[in-house]
Formats: C-alpha cells, sequence, structure tokens
C-alpha cells in the first residue's frame, strides 16, 4: 500500500485528530503535484451527506474528501438526530478549500396535524416524517446536539426491542445479534453519533459473510430461507466475492426486505414536529421538509415500491406552511421529472426555499448529482450558495438569519433574500 493509499485509509480512523492530519498531508501531496487535483464542477453541490455518526462508509473527514475528489464545490453533513460531526466537517472543508454547510436529519410526529394516519415520507410508520435542519450556526451547535440526546437514548431503547425481535426471526438459523457486542462498535454513539436501522442490518450482514462466507453459499441461504426480492444486479453483486462493498450491498437487500420483519414503530423517540420547529427559529436555522415522492424502482436499492405523499402534495403543502416550515429539501435523482415540476410550481407557489439534498449513506452512491446540470435546476445551486451564506451570517449574529424576523421585514421577498444570501456565501 502507497503512502496516498495509507493516508486515505485513515481518513476513517478511530480518531479525529489522525483523521484531520491526514487529511492535511493528502492536501500537501496534491499541492505538491504527487496527487493530481481534482477539477471542481460548479454546477456541483450536496447538501445531504452522512457520515459515521449516523449511517455511513465515511467518516465527516473522508465525507469531504469523497466530495474533494468528485469535484464538489459545497458539501453538507446530514446525521440522524446527531450534529456531532459537524465540526470535524468544517474544519476538513478548511483543509480542502471546499465551502461546507451543516444540519440535522429527524423523525417528527404529525400525530396533531390533519396528517395524521397517512404514510407520508416515512417508508416504515405512518405519522412521522422524516426533516431536515439546514444551515444551523457554528455557535448552536451544542444547543442542537443536546436536544436531541433523550431521543437518541429513546431510540436505543427501541433498537434493543428491535434486535430482540430480530434475533426471534433468525433463531431457527442459530443467528443471534447482541446489541452491546455487535451494534454499538459500529457506530459512534459514544462519541454522540446515532444508532439506526441500518446498523442492525449491517451487523447482520457481517454476521452472515462471518459464516457463510461471500458468494454462492450465502446467495442461496437467502434465497432458501427469506422471502427477499433479489434483483439480478443485486444477484450478480452478491455472487462477487471480491466486491468490495459485499456488506453493504447485502445491507441494501435487508433494509427493503427484511426491516418490516422486526420494526417497532417509534414514538418517544420522535418529538412532535412543533417542538422542532421551534428549536430551528430558538437557534435561527432553516427547518426543511424532506420530500420523498411515491417509489417505483428505488435508486439505491433499499427502498420498495411505495406511495407516499403525491396524492395528498397540495394538502401537505398547506400543513407544512401551516406548521412554519421554511423550505423543502429534494433529490432530483430520485424523482420523475413530473415528480419534480409539480414540487417545484408548489414550492414557489408557498413561498418554500428550495434546497439540493443527495442521501449519501453507501459507498456505491455517486456524490455527483447529474440532474444539476439541467436548466431546470441550477436554483438548488443559487440555493446551497444562499444557505452557505445564511450560515455565515447567523453565526456572526442570529438576527442576521435568512429566516429571521429582521431580515424577513427587510426582504420580503424570498428570491430578492436568496439573492443577498448567495452573495454572502460566494464572497468567501
Amino acid at each position: 500500500m502507497g503512502i496516498k493509499e495509507q493516508l486515505i485509509e485513515e481518513l476513517n480512523n478511530d480518531h479525529v485528530d489522525i483523521r484531520l492530519k491526514s487529511l492535511k498531508k493528502l492536501k500537501e501531496m496534491v499541492d505538491a503535484g504527487e496527487i493530481e487535483e481534482p477539477q471542481k464542477k460548479a454546477h456541483q453541490v450536496n447538501n445531504h451527506i452522512h457520515t459515521t455518526y449516523s449511517f455511513s462508509p465515511y467518516s465527516p473527514t473522508k465525507a469531504i474528501w469523497m466530495a474533494y475528489q468528485a469535484g464538489l464545490i459545497t458539501a453538507g453533513i446530514m446525521d440522524h438526530d446527531s450534529i456531532m460531526g459537524a465540526r470535524e466537517f468544517i474544519e476538513a472543508g478548511k483543509i480542502l478549500d471546499i465551502s461546507t454547510t451543516i444540519g440535522i436529519e429527524c423523525r417528527v410526529d404529525f400525530s396533531d396535524t390533519p396528517l395524521k394516519g397517512r404514510r407520508i415520507n416515512h417508508p416504515d410508520q405512518k405519522s412521522t416524517v422524516y426533516m431536515a435542519i439546514h444551515g444551523v450556526p457554528h455557535t448552536k451547535i451544542d444547543r442542537v446536539q443536546d436536544f436531541f440526546a433523550p431521543y437518541r437514548e429513546e431510540r436505543n431503547k427501541r433498537n434493543r426491542k428491535m434486535v430482540a425481535k430480530l434475533n426471534e426471526v433468525l433463531k431457527p438459523y442459530d443467528l443471534k445479534l447482541d446489541f452491546e457486542d455487535d451494534i454499538v462498535p459500529i457506530s459512534e454513539y459514544k462519541n454522540g453519533g446515532s444508532i439506526t436501522e441500518r446498523h442492525i442490518c449491517f451487523a447482520l450482514a457481517r454476521k452472515l459473510v462471518d459464516l457463510y462466507g461471500k458468494g454462492e453459499n450465502l446467495l442461496n441461504f437467502l434465497k432458501d430461507n427469506f422471502n427477499f426480492e433479489i434483483t439480478p444486479k443485486i444477484e450478480k453483486y452478491l455472487l462477487d466475492s471480491e466486491n468490495p462493498y459485499y456488506e453493504y450491498d447485502l445491507l441494501g437487500l435487508m433494509k427493503k426486505d427484511l426491516v418490516s420483519a422486526f420494526y417497532i414503530d417509534a414514538t418517544a423517540e420522535c418529538p412532535d414536529v412543533r417542538k422542532v420547529i421551534d428549536l430551528t427559529k430558538e437557534v435561527q436555522a432553516i427547518s426543511a421538509y424532506a420530500y420523498l415522492g411515491d417509489v417505483g424502482v428505488s435508486v439505491t436499492g433499499d427502498k420498495k415500491s411505495q406511495k407516499f405523499e403525491d396524492d395528498y402534495l397540495n394538502l401537505l403543502f398547506e400543513v407544512i406552511k401551516d406548521l412554519g416550515f421554511n423550505a423543502v429539501t429534494y433529490m432530483p435523482t430520485r424523482n420523475t421529472m413530473a415528480q419534480l415540476k409539480r414540487l417545484k410550481a408548489l414550492c414557489e407557489k408557498y413561498g418554500f426555499f428550495q434546497i439540493s439534498g443527495e442521501d449519501i449513506n453507501s459507498p456505491r452512491q455517486s456524490f455527483i448529482c447529474e440532474a444539476l446540470k439541467k436548466e431546470e435546476f441550477h436554483n438548488l445551486i443559487d440555493s446551497t450558495w444562499a444557505l452557505i451564506g445564511h450560515e455565515k451570517a447567523a453565526t456572526n449574529d442570529p438576527d442576521r438569519g435568512m429566516f429571521s424576523k429582521e431580515i424577513i421585514k427587510k426582504y420580503p421577498d424570498l428570491e430578492e433574500r436568496i439573492a443577498v444570501y448567495e452573495k454572502i456565501g460566494r464572497e468567501g
């Protein structure tokens, strides 16, 4: 293994200081011409990159390196129920001269809204919504992390129950997972990270590989014992014993077809949506509804064909406007053009800030969103710079946030406000 490869491997070291030191050395090699400098792509941004602080193959430092290698001009961290990776992400961005933005993703309870009882944007649970908090001022990282601390603990109570339920499913095959020994160690829980259903599936994937190896034996075990929908593409991946992403491909299959067998509805770990909206107002961050849209063929292979919010999208927009959401975040590569045109029209009608976020949590996912090359989505590049401008301004003075009362009064027109904050963001 060469020096470059060793340094890249160290970007996922257990210690933050080693990760950042390795990144600095890689940058020195780039500056010295020993590593080719990637060409930046002016149309490429991504505000929804998961790291090891929720579930991802990438530490915050490694995520920035991957974004840099892909040519992104900006990158945004977005972990579930945790923002502990944010400071490392910001520092890594400074090393590689990538503008960053920070946020957190969470699930909120919509039971006390007109959407009670509907499947909204959560594949496994009704009356529950995934939302994003974007542009958290750097002075408010600890406040946001502390807010979600009790919800992370409640989530782990449910995680333990789900592992016990999964073990009942696995009992006939002499398989068993231990939450403390198999799952906690593959997370950043002890450093303030969260543990998700993906961690549980990943731990099982590892155990299956240890038991059956990679290739035909494991594939036959899955076919003989589980009612998985194994597509030809996934079958090819699982037959390849040299596949470097083997456990992640197996995880994707289980996330799609096994989670329903052990899933338990989240209750205490999902705050009422109004509490989270109040938090975003308090810290002067930006609250965003995460549009999913009806799923046909899953782009990432970990979602079933399923109906979500498209049938009642007009009502949804009325509800989130009434609740006080600032923005809608969406993933252009995951939806049809018809879905996206309808979504954009509603955002404009209701005055929602539009944010681009390609959900990155698997090594097969590209950091590049080809759809952003299209003229229809150039607004998402401008809005990303505005988001960065907001974060800078609100970090220096909370009353200067993009959605503060003072700024809305000064710039009531959203498009004018975006232009003002885009300029702040681009000024560096």
